[in-house]
């Protein structure tokens, strides 16, 4: 297969994850890293064996550059996409895709208009528990699905997190933050929402960081920090969703999806693993199934490997900008259903992604 070359920008704490699975294939080469804090992508290149580091404006203008890799945080996403689709590369980057609605828009509006592909995590729907569940509900074991339901309940960041201020900052809280990786692996199962609903809410307006190195800083929390949603989907399927940083503990499941012939309980959607367990009609026990496809460990990374091989070929590549485009349509719907007391019809739409082949090696995609 046709090696793609990629230049990372953004060397902060998801790039490592990154940089060790893009190692894993043959058809990605990494050639170039860059950060604002040039110290902190000398140390990635020294640790993963980058050949370059740079400024961005030069990765940018590397005509050896193919795909743009855009690890950098949640505000600056749609300004280095929009960079790099002018500068005539590819770019596939961390979710979500921008914070602004228009600014999605914006660039997918400029990757067509470039003839460039646009890919964003999350990729997590791509692993081997995610594609057993498509593979279960695509068989129809649980029917025709007619709801689900979706629980992403924490207490936020400052306890752990180095610079947690931006979580609760415009484009943070916690539908921006996880949604994207529920909301994406319930269009996998289901496919596009039509339109949405929700209540949101504020519960502590300031926050104490809790984490080294800032322990004992206030943040001043901009955005809700509870979320409920009801989404309708274009099958008809009903879901409920509920994201929180104001819960200290819960038993409840991530996702689990209702048909007329069954339930099946999904697992965490943060994750490429997890138990997947079916209950059918008429019986009292639920069953653990199997993984029928690989990548069942940490594998992000592997959306941009399926959008490198996609390019060389011409298929549509499944992490799209038109996916994650449509779910930060969902996310603002929800925030403005709850501002505006209405339901909000969704303007965008996208397909489900095609599911992965069964029996695929850890380290290859379909051509």
């Amino acid at each position: 297969m046709q090696r793609t070359r990629v230049g990372v920008i953004g060397c902060g704490n998801i790039s490592a994850v990154y940089f060790r699975n893009c190692a894993t294939f043959a058809h990605l080469e990494v050639v170039a890293c860059a950060d604002l804090i040039r110290a902190r992508a000398e140390a990635a290149a020294r640790q993963f064996q980058v050949p370059r580091v740079c400024a961005v404006e030069e990765l940018m203008a590397d005509p050896e550059i193919d795909v743009v890799l855009n690890l950098t945080v949640p505000r600056a996403h749609a300004e280095v996409d929009l960079a790099a689709l002018a500068a005539g590369k590819h770019v596939y980057a961390e979710k979500p895709l921008a914070v602004a609605r228009e600014d999605g828009s914006r660039i997918l509006e400029m990757a067509a208009s470039k003839g460039r592909r646009v890919g964003s995590a999350p990729d997590t729907f791509l692993g081997g528990a995610h594609q057993t569940c498509r593979k279960l509900v695509d068989d129809g074991a649980i029917g025709q699905p007619v709801a689900a339901t979706a629980f992403m309940l924490g207490h936020g960041h400052e306890s752990w997190h180095p610079d947690p201020e931006f979580y609760y900052a415009a484009g943070g809280g916690p539908l921006f933050d996880m949604g994207p990786y529920y909301l994406t692996a319930l269009i996998n199962l289901l496919g596009p929402v039509r339109r949405v609903t929700g209540s949101t809410r504020i519960s502590f307006p300031e926050r104490v960081i809790t984490s080294a190195p800032k322990r004992g800083q206030r943040i001043k929390v901009e955005v809700p920090t509870h979320l409920a949603a009801v989404l309708d989907f274009a099958n008809g399927a009903v879901a409920t969703l509920v994201t929180s940083f104001d819960v200290w503990g819960a038993q409840v499941p991530h996702i689990e999806i209702y048909g007329s012939e069954g339930s099946l309980s999904v697992p965490d959607p943060n994750r490429f693993d997890g138990p997947v367990r079916l209950l059918r009609a008429g019986t009292a026990e639920w069953q653990e199934v199997p993984p029928t496809h690989g990548y069942n460990r940490e594998y992000r990374g592997l959306g941009l490997a399926d959008m490198a091989a996609a390019i060389v070929s011409g298929r549509p590549h499944r992490a799209s900008g038109v996916l994650a485009n449509h779910v930060l349509e969902i996310i603002h719907a929800v925030h403005t259903a709850s501002a505006e007391s209405r339901h909000v019809a969704l303007t965008s739409t996208c397909p489900r992604p095609d599911p992965l082949p069964a029996g695929l090696r850890e380290g290859t995609v379909d051509p």
